[in-house]
Formats: C-alpha cells, sequence, structure tokens
C-alpha cells in the first residue's frame, strides 16, 4: 500500500502543478496565484480565492527528509502572502518522524483529513443515471469550469483553471447533461499505467440522478481503455453528521481506501 499512498500523492501533486501551468495570465493575476517549492514541498498560493483547493502545500518530507526550517519557511509565506486558510499535507511517509510535531509548534492543528483511493481493472459497474454523459472539447471548457467552481464553493474567477486543463497533456474533461443542459463535471488525468480523478461535481438541481456515479463510470471506462491499471481519487475523510456522499459514490465504482492523509491548518480557520 505504500507505493500506491506515494503514487497517489505524486498525481495529486501533478494536478497542482497542472492548475498553475495551465492558468491564464489573466487568472493568475485576478488570484495572486503563484507556487514554489521549499525543500522538496509545492507551495501552493492564491491571495485573491481558491480556498484550500489552491492553497495548500504538498510533499513536505516524502522525496527527501525534511527539516524544521522548512516548516517554518512554509508558514511564513502563507503568513506574508495573507492567507489566513490553507492546508499542508503531511503523507504518512514523511520523513522524519518528528515532522508533526515540527508542523504542531509553528503554530498549526489539524484538519479533517483527506482519504484517497485506489482501484484496480475490475469490471465497471452499470451508472444507473437518466442523465447523459460526454468527453467535453475545449469549446465547453468555461462552462465546465463554472460548474466545478461553484459546486466547489469557490468564485467564479477561479473557473478559468479547471478550464484550462482542456487540451492539457494527460488530461480529459467529461460534463454530464440534462438533454442539452450541463449538469456536472469530472477530469481525469492519465500518467503512464495510472490515473487521477479530479473535480467531480454536480449542480444542485440535478442531483440525486446518479450523475456523479455516471461521471465515475465513464471515466473509468475511458482510463481502462487507455491501459490505466492504478486509478486514484481523494474525498474528505468519513466523519460523523457528513452526509458523505462523494465517498459513498466512490467507493459504489470499486475504489478502495488506501491512504487517510492528516492535514495541518492555521488556528481558526474553517
Amino acid at each position: 500500500m505504500d507505493l500506491l499512498s506515494l503514487t497517489a500523492e505524486r498525481l495529486e501533486r501533478r494536478t497542482i502543478s497542472d492548475l498553475h501551468d495551465a492558468a491564464p495570465a489573466a487568472a493568475r493575476a485576478a488570484l495572486g496565484l503563484r507556487r514554489e517549492t521549499i525543500g522538496t514541498a509545492l507551495v501552493s498560493i492564491a491571495t485573491g480565492g481558491g480556498d484550500i483547493l489552491l492553497n495548500r502545500t504538498i510533499g513536505l518530507g516524502v522525496e527527501t527528509q525534511a527539516d524544521r526550517a522548512t516548516v517554518q519557511a512554509i508558514v511564513a509565506r502563507y503568513r506574508d502572502a495573507g492567507v489566513g486558510r490553507y492546508f499542508l499535507h503531511l503523507h504518512p511517509r514523511a520523513r522524519p518522524a518528528e515532522l508533526r510535531g515540527w508542523i504542531e509548534d509553528a503554530g498549526l492543528v489539524p484538519a479533517r483529513a483527506w482519504m484517497k483511493f485506489h482501484r484496480g481493472t475490475d469490471d465497471v459497474p452499470a451508472p444507473h443515471s437518466d442523465l447523459s454523459v460526454r468527453e467535453i472539447a475545449p469549446e465547453h471548457a468555461e462552462v465546465f469550469g463554472l460548474i466545478a467552481a461553484r459546486c466547489f464553493g469557490l468564485d467564479d474567477s477561479v473557473a478559468a483553471l479547471p478550464a484550462g486543463l482542456a487540451g492539457c497533456p494527460g488530461w480529459r474533461l467529461y460534463m454530464s447533461f440534462d438533454g442539452d443542459t450541463p449538469a456536472g463535471t469530472g477530469a481525469m488525468l492519465v500518467d503512464g499505467d495510472s490515473a487521477w480523478f479530479d473535480w467531480g461535481a454536480t449542480l444542485p438541481e440535478f442531483r440525486g440522478r446518479g450523475g456523479q456515479r455516471a461521471v465515475l463510470c465513464r471515466r473509468l471506462h475511458d482510463a481502462l481503455a487507455s491501459g490505466c491499471r492504478h486509478l486514484f481519487t481523494t474525498t474528505g475523510e468519513a466523519v460523523p453528521g457528513d452526509a458523505q456522499h462523494s465517498y459513498r459514490n466512490i467507493e459504489r465504482v470499486g475504489f478502495r481506501p488506501v491512504l487517510s492523509r492528516p492535514n495541518f491548518k492555521p488556528p481558526m480557520s474553517p
């Protein structure tokens, strides 16, 4: 499982890098979007919005052993940028063992963990939805971005980022439709024999009709047809009081949890 969890972390890191690479100049300026590498950690910063989807750090202590100064530098970058809400992801295999203590000493507190899921090449279940699913061309990417941003509770200014993935190497974008009306979204990154599923969302008025599962199943078919053997995705860890719709849909199409990854945030942030 260690290899699978590390592969999932590498793919997720690439999704963040690709968002930065694909960002149009206007969106980059509006969001104050920038990234840097501190140690071997990727630090993504968006001073103008994007919440934890854009304000987060991944890879700390994974490729090489981290140190206390690296943790302090990461926290200082967000503080100096005026970002009060961000996540520092901590892979359980990150080194050294003292790393969690250094993160807490820097003033960060545990947040809700994210569950990583893996699926192999088992048969794809039937989707059971009256919504149709299509892979979309770049000319539909703007609508894709708007739906994804709104469903994730983000400002429309963020919409240009997932839209920018259209035509980006390795990426394929999908939408569900009620007739000709866009209803939901999903994206897939193919990287060698692995695939990462992202940006799964359905507009509120179309929920309860199996749309998210249908988009998952379409991506599963296409990933397997592309020769992928390892498929990954993530969502928030199951917690009491949360409906867990995405979590259950992911499991229903054959994904299984492989890693609960701790997240840390500044105190008093939501």
